[in-house]
Parts: structure tokens; C-alpha cells; sequence
């Protein structure tokens, strides 16, 4: 389902995109509030921080080189998140609340289990938490909460953050004519192009060797090797299989897995007419 269209501003507070930053959307009570750890102090510093809300910590496990976030509530900001410095992975902080005030204690935790449930089920990044007790509201109190969680959703990719965002499944027989095929040596995979690069679907294939050149060009066997640490490549006769969809960030990354080696996405992936993906994007072009 499309989101609503919205209207968003965001408000540079010293005047860098990469610094302390406010957003807000048009006809909504929340607020956001984001930046870097190396301004804590002025980011802990603001009127937003002394509300209640539900706020992220996002970084990177040192461990495994993944991307990590906390996500927690408090009916005080920046009481809690002071007391999450000893936490090291984390290098920025995003936290919400409202303007008008009106977020109560079960409010907040009931924002909290379901963002947790939502970065669960993307399942882009590690959760450094994954229990959360929610809360129990009064339906017209859920309803309302459920549209601040809409919001929350909205903006957090605004802001950089695509944790909260599930890969769409693409379901058997739907838009086949949409649907890529890359074969070689007779492993094939599916995909299709998505808005933040390419998705292999479950189930497709990739060949189980790589090829010598990874030895110069090792990207594709690292990020294979990755992926088969992950489980998202198993390998299963002779082969490496998809045990669910993964977006890669380009279709030559997808592709690269897929064969072993190094890949152009735009002429491997193609459609059941043969057209690859290159032609298939100049035509759309060209009839624009």
C-alpha cells in the first residue's frame, strides 16, 4: 500500500545536513530530532529531549561489521539516552515525541514493541534489544498511536535509516512480466529492480565456485561469504541457494554473487523476452 503523500520539513540547525537536524511533517503532532554522537550534548541539550518518546541509537557491530540499532522509550529523552554511553557501537541518535505533549508512559511503550516488531521483520539491521513488553491500549489511544507509528516510518528513511523498512515480497505469479531472470551454467535466479538497488528472490541460484578473478577482485567473494554466514546462502546440490529475498545495492552486486565473479547487473538480468536490463530501461526512456 502507497503511503500518503506528505510534506516534510527539515530544519538544519547549524546548517549541515550531516549535523543536528529537526523533521517534521505537515498536520502531525511528532517531531523528530537527529545527529551525530559527537553532538550529544547539544542534541541532549534541546527542549524536545526533557518530552517522553521512543528514540534509536544506530551504528555498526564492531564484531560483525553489520549495521546495529537500540530502540528504546522513555517518558525523559535524555535521561535514558545519557545512560546508554557506555554503549560503543552507536555513532548517531534519532528520537521522537510529540508536540503537543500528549505521549503518555503507555503510549511510548507501545510505540516501542511495535518499531521492534517492525526492525524484526525487515530484518536489515541487528537489534542490540529484541524484547520489548508494548502495551495494551484503549482503541481509539492504538489508532492514533498506530498513525504516529505511520510517521515514524515515513521519516526515518528521510533521515537516512531504512531498518524499519521490509523488503516487499514478491508474491508467485504476480507481475511475472516485471520479473528478471539471470542463467548461467544452468543456476538461475529472480529478481527485479526496487527504489535502493536490486532483490534476489528466495529461492533463486548461484553458482557454488567462484571465479579465479576473485582473487584480484575480491568483492564478490566476500560478500558471498557474507551472505553464507548470514544463511542467506546455503548451499544445497551443487549449488548456493536464496533462503529468502535480498536487496543487493546494485544489480551488477546481485549478479556478481550469482555468477561467482565479477558481473554487469544490466546485461546479465533479463527479462522472459530476452531484452536485458539495459535495453529494457533505455526503452522506457525513450518513451518518455
Amino acid at each position: 500500500m502507497m503511503a500518503d503523500t506528505a510534506t516534510v520539513k527539515i530544519f538544519l540547525v547549524q546548517g549541515d545536513p550531516a549535523s543536528l537536524r529537526t523533521a517534521e511533517i505537515s498536520n502531525w503532532t511528532g517531531k523528530a530530532v537527529a545527529g551525530p554522537r559527537s553532538e550529544l550534548d547539544d542534541i541532549l541539550g534541546r527542549d524536545e529531549a526533557q518530552k517522553p518518546g521512543v528514540y534509536f541509537l544506530i551504528g555498526v557491530n564492531p564484531d560483525t561489521g553489520k549495521d546495529r540499532v537500540y530502540i528504546g522509550e522513555a517518558e525523559v529523552v535524555k535521561d535514558r539516552i545519557k545512560k546508554h554511553v557506555e554503549k560503543d557501537f552507536w555513532r548517531s541518535v534519532v528520537f521522537f515525541v510529540s508536540k503537543d505533549e500528549n505521549l503518555t508512559k503507555a503510549h511510548i511503550k507501545y510505540l516501542e514493541g511495535k518499531l521492534i516488531e517492525k526492525s524484526q521483520k525487515a530484518d536489515r539491521y541487528e537489534l542490540d534489544n529484541s524484547n520489548a513488553s508494548g502495551s495494551h491500549l484503549p482503541e481509539p489511544d492504538a489508532a492514533d498511536m498506530e498513525v504516529f507509528l505511520a510517521k515514524i516510518e515515513q521519516l526515518m528513511p528521510v533521515l537516512g535509516h531504512d531498518f524499519l523498512q521490509a523488503v516487499a515480497p514478491t508474491k508467485p505469479g504476480a507481475r511475472k512480466s516485471a520479473l528478471l531472470n539471470c542463467i548461467i551454467k544452468g543456476i538461475q535466479a529472480t529478481g527485479r529492480p526496487t527504489e535502493k538497488g536490486f532483490v534476489v528472490t528466495k529461492g533463486s541460484e548461484a553458482v557454488l565456485k567462484e571465479r579465479p578473478s576473485t582473487n584480484k577482485y575480491p568483492y564478490a567473494a566476500n560478500l558471498r561469504q557474507q551472505l553464507r554466514d548470514e544463511a542467506v546462502l546455503t548451499e544445497q546440490d551443487g549449488k548456493l541457494v536464496f533462503s529468502k529475498d535480498y536487496e543487493f545495492s546494485s544489480p551488477s552486486a546481485a549478479a556478481a554473487v550469482i555468477h561467482g565473479g565479477q558481473a554487469n547487473g544490466l546485461i546479465s538480468w533479463k527479462n522472459s523476452a530476452g531484452e536485458t536490463l539495459k535495453e529494457i530501461e533505455e526503452k522506457e526512456i525513450s518513451n518518455k
